[in-house]
């Protein structure tokens, strides 16, 4: 009973849902205007969406804040203490745990992005990981402002990926780039 109240408050406050009964809401949940919810979603304690965000299907997210136009998803997990920039893009089989994705930045697939930040309008390629457990502490992975990584690399946290460089494909990174 409870879920259909939480889902049409929502609705009626311009939230579109295409198949309602199948999206999961916490009691906390906060919407913008404008905000799309494909089938099969779970928004768990703690989320924040901005107007105009997209999260597409199967995508479950918990204490997470996304900025407006960003599009989540399908089958995505944000964890807690991420923040999804505006115009970011957060793709199928994307994991993001205690990151900040900045503005416009795409970490379209295939990917996991753990204790990190994500400069503006940077693109993660497909498989990239940001190793951040070294056996002992969590480590945090800075990658600039329009930096791309290729597709499954490895960037072995603590480390940085400075403004505008590139990664190539199948690398692994251990120093500054």
């Amino acid at each position: 009973i409870m879920q259909c109240r939480l889902r049409e408050k929502a609705m009626l406050e311009g939230v579109t849902m295409t198949n309602p009964e199948s999206v999961f809401l916490s009691a906390d949940t906060k919407f913008g205007r404008d905000v799309t919810i494909a089938p099969f979603v779970v928004i768990g304690a703690g989320v924040e969406i901005a107007s105009g965000v997209e999260v597409r299907a199967f995508t479950q997210m918990e204490h997470v804040r996304i900025d407006s136009g960003a599009i989540v998803g399908p089958f995505s997990r944000l964890r807690p203490t991420s923040v999804i920039g505006a115009g970011a893009h957060i793709g199928n089989f994307v994991e993001i745990k205690n990151s900040e994705i900045a503005a416009g930045a795409k970490v379209n697939h295939l990917s996991y992005v753990g204790d990190s930040t994500v400069g503006e309008k940077a693109n993660i390629g497909a498989g990239t990981i940001t190793a951040n457990y070294d056996g002992f502490s969590k480590n945090r992975t800075q990658i600039g402002k329009n930096a791309s990584t290729g597709s499954n690399s490895v960037l072995v946290a603590p480390v940085k990926v400075g403004d505008g460089a590139s990664v190539a494909a199948g690398s692994v990174i251990t120093k500054e780039v």
